[in-house]
């Protein structure tokens, strides 16, 4: 957890039980909270100059998506997903992004063509240096954005999106293996320029082929924590 007391802004306070929602939903995803590390209410409520009560909104709504999990005699730990259950997620998103990718490609106008474009320029300056900063790693998340709006189907996003959470949590975990954000940042190129280029066959597969090499990734360093 980090050690600096958290500020609220004025416009930031109302709703409360949102903000800290998030704030705790995100320190799951980005891995600020371990599977398995407890949540203790008391500290986050002083770290985050609040009462308890919205802590434990926070936390009951965390419970019911299966962020987290009340044990006996421990409290509030953060949930971890059995092999199974990854395998479950994966294979739904496999299905639906890829749905969304070769839809994209047969949809996208001028202006989401050029958006792909500058991505990919990114992406290849990106590959170009020794050294990733933290924002390579968001380069699946600012394609997907153009895919949605290019695929043209608000339930298709609809569902992918309740997704989102999962998705950044398994990149975050797999991109600690050796050489896998790499191999990912090249995965995502070739996507958007199948996308980009009309290749909507391709897109599909190159899709379905990423997130296989995710589900791998995760599942190892999943094994090594």
């Amino acid at each position: 957890m980090p050690d600096t007391p958290v500020i609220w802004r004025d416009e930031e306070l109302s709703p409360i039980r949102d903000k800290v929602y998030q704030y705790i939903k995100q320190a799951i995803v980005q891995g600020v909270y371990k599977s398995g590390e407890r949540i203790i209410e008391r500290e986050l409520a002083d770290q985050l100059n609040v009462s308890r009560t919205p802590i434990r909104e926070a936390l009951f709504r965390l419970e019911s998506q299966g962020f987290v999990k009340t044990l006996p005699r421990k409290g509030v730990v953060v949930s971890k997903l059995s092999p199974e259950e990854i395998i479950e997620i994966f294979t739904i998103l496999s299905a639906l992004e890829s749905l969304a990718m070769k839809m994209a490609a047969q949809k996208a106008d001028a202006s989401q063509r050029e958006e792909l474009t500058q991505i990919i320029q990114s992406i290849d300056r990106s590959l170009a240096k020794n050294d990733f900063a933290p924002e390579d790693k968001n380069y699946h998340f600012e394609i997907n954005d153009v895919i949605c709006r290019a695929a043209q189907s608000p339930r298709l996003t609809q569902m992918l999106d309740g997704l989102s959470d999962y998705i950044r949590a398994f990149a975050t975990l797999g991109y600690e293996l050796p050489g896998r954000l790499r191999k990912a940042m090249e995965e995502h190129r070739d996507l958007a320029s199948a996308v980009r280029n009309g290749e909507a066959e391709l897109a599909e597969s190159l899709t379905k082929i990423h997130l296989e090499n995710s589900k791998r990734a995760y599942l190892e360093a999943l094994e090594k924590e």
